[in-house]
């Protein structure tokens, strides 16, 4: 059976049929390895898969030719920094179809009629269902870690289910970023679905939290801002029923 990498000499296997397949192939790697962890450098891939730069380079260009990946500026928040901005490789859609392969065309033909039936309201409604029914594990996953392990509970949980989640800190917060979407393409029709889980993740943390970029409006990776919790206040003595209680128990002079 050959490889991703071979696709041009067997005309009949599509790359993404051939990247389906998960063959450990170098070049399934490369791409899995962005999958896994969003739009990298080669640096980046060569530090994770124990590679020369040139190699990953190489594996690259193939991939690009081959429509799986393709090469882009690194998106940066914030204040740009001087210099040029880093390239990144992240998949594209027929890389991301090439490893979940799911009934979209079918999902969002539903999601419509659900529209054109009941109104935008009955998605919406759709769409909270949808999550707080698949969000009950991530729940468990939460409640079970400290205060400050949550965002990664959520993340490990989001990563079972095929989100390819992880977290790390920013300032004055955390981001928990996902690197895949099974629904990515009925979101792109249908952001109510992005909507909900947002909500869901904000419920489940107790903190209001903010999407920053989703893959189904064209961004690399779903990143969902998460503020740190404000320090709370110290407690305050109620000194004036203190002193009234011992005031009322002193005879009079």
């Amino acid at each position: 059976m050959k490889n991703v990498g071979e696709a041009r000499e067997a005309p009949v296997r599509a790359p993404q049929e051939e990247l389906a397949t998960g063959e450990r192939s170098t070049r399934n790697r490369v791409a899995r390895s962005i999958l896994d962890h969003g739009p990298s450098t080669v640096a980046d891939l060569a530090g994770r898969l124990g590679l020369t730069q040139a190699a990953v380079r190489r594996h690259l260009d193939a991939l690009v030719q081959e429509n799986v990946v393709e090469g882009r500026e690194k998106r940066v928040y914030g204040a740009r920094t001087r210099g040029r901005p880093a390239k990144v490789f992240a998949l594209t859609d027929c890389g991301r179809d090439a490893f979940d392969q799911s009934y979209d065309k079918l999902a969002a033909d539903a999601m419509r009629w659900i529209a054109l039936t009941h109104g935008e309201a009955a998605v919406a409604e759709f769409a909270r269902a949808r999550i707080v029914e698949q969000a009950e594990a991530y729940r468990q996953a939460v409640e079970a870690a400290p205060p400050e392990q949550r965002t990664d509970a959520l993340a490990k949980a989001l990563t079972a289910d095929g989100y390819a989640a992880t977290a790390r800190s920013a300032p004055v917060g955390e981001q928990l970023c996902q690197h895949h979407c099974p629904v990515a393409h009925v979101a792109e029709q249908f952001p109510q679905l992005c909507e909900a889980e947002t909500e869901i993740f904000s419920a489940l943390l107790g903190t209001h939290v903010q999407r920053l970029a989703t893959i189904a409006h064209g961004d690399g990776v779903c990143t969902t801002y998460i503020p740190k919790a404000a320090p709370q206040p110290p407690a305050v003595t109620d000194t004036t029923a203190n002193t009234s209680a011992s005031t009322a128990g002193r005879n009079p002079a």
